[in-house]
């Protein structure tokens, strides 16, 4: 049987959880803010639009540096609660920022409904 230590796993600081949160914000929102802007008849994307997609950034990049750590301590668990955790994130950031009429175009139904 094999008798060995097993090694500490070592969770990210809070510290370095928002600093990739804000790396991911300022990344995305840059990105969101300039790509497409010169293309011909495009208007520029809304401010809304750009802030939702810079929190998603923030979240996804803050949970996937979160889930490598834990990866790299073979602490799986911690992983997997990472991942959901900003798979949540996002999803929340969706639900509370997304307005159809904002970034969507119209959708016309059909007679049928």
């Amino acid at each position: 049987m094999k008798t060995g230590k097993r090694r500490a796993a070592t969770a990210l600081a809070p510290g370095e959880i928002a600093g990739n949160f804000t790396r991911g914000v300022v990344a995305t929102a840059l990105l969101t803010a300039v790509q497409e802007r010169w293309a011909a008849g495009t208007a520029p994307p809304s401010r809304r639009k750009v802030v939702r997609y810079a929190l998603q950034g923030g979240t996804a990049l803050a949970a996937g540096a979160a889930a490598a750590d834990a990866l790299r301590a073979r602490d799986y668990a911690t992983a997997l609660l990472a991942v959901a955790a900003g798979s949540a994130g996002v999803l929340v950031v969706e639900h509370l920022l997304n307005s159809r009429g904002a970034d969507a175009p119209d959708i016309e139904e059909s007679r049928l409904g």
